[in-house]
């Protein structure tokens, strides 16, 4: 009796006696994309080197499912390898980007995000999407490209953690929150927020149509 008893208190702990057989434990799918109703041209910045595969890949299907075009700016042409060996087609450098030719920007993060952090090009990019009320979207280490843009300030932001003082320093209101938005601004931090990101991108261009 009493092997039976610590039998069934194990059974419970590891959550085994409130499953049925045949019953999942996987969380419900995710409810089906809504297809925008004025697609728009979307501008994924990627680093060459490191950015990070699944911040690029789910919000970029996402955005197509909605029937976006994403189009791929990186610093120089070429393939861009992710750091899970993603390997991405660059279609334009930073150089050739004409912020006017798109609906809202996304800097992806990664490793190799901190190419950009100090870089006029890029920053430049930042401040006249902003300046011109286009969705713009930054993941993981990428907020810090907007920081340092001056885009963030007064802002509600987030990052991935271990940058948060970068985000502090130049005004922003750091929430370290999964996912937040002030705005048209986006922005999360990190790989697990990735879906999420996604689609309060879509909800963000959604609601610049209107």
């Amino acid at each position: 009796m009493c092997r039976l008893a610590v039998l069934i208190a194990l059974l419970a702990l590891s959550g085994c006696a409130n499953k049925t057989p045949g019953e999942s434990s996987s969380s419900p799918p995710p409810p089906p994309v809504t297809k925008a109703s004025k697609p728009v041209k979307v501008l994924m910045i990627i680093a060459h080197k490191d950015f990070r595969d699944e911040e690029f890949a789910k919000p970029k299907q996402l955005l197509e499912e909605a029937g976006h075009t994403v189009v791929v700016a990186s610093s120089r042409p070429g393939t861009a390898t992710g750091m899970l060996g993603m390997r991405v087609p660059v279609d334009m450098t930073l150089k050739e980007v004409n912020p006017d030719e798109f609906g809202a920007i996304v800097f992806v993060g990664g490793t190799g995000a901190q190419e950009f952090w100090h870089d006029a090009t890029a920053q430049e990019i930042a401040r006249e999407a902003a300046a011109k009320g286009k969705v713009l979207g930054a993941i993981c280490l990428a907020p810090v490209t907007l920081a340092n843009a001056g885009v963030l300030k007064g802002k509600r932001a987030t990052v991935w953690a271990t940058e948060k003082d970068r985000l502090k320093a130049e005004g922003a209101v750091y929430t370290g929150a999964d996912v937040e938005a002030d705005g048209r601004i986006i922005t999360a931090s990190g790989p697990e927020a990735a879906e999420q990101f996604g689609r309060r991108l879509l909800k963000a261009l959604e609601e610049q149509e209107h």
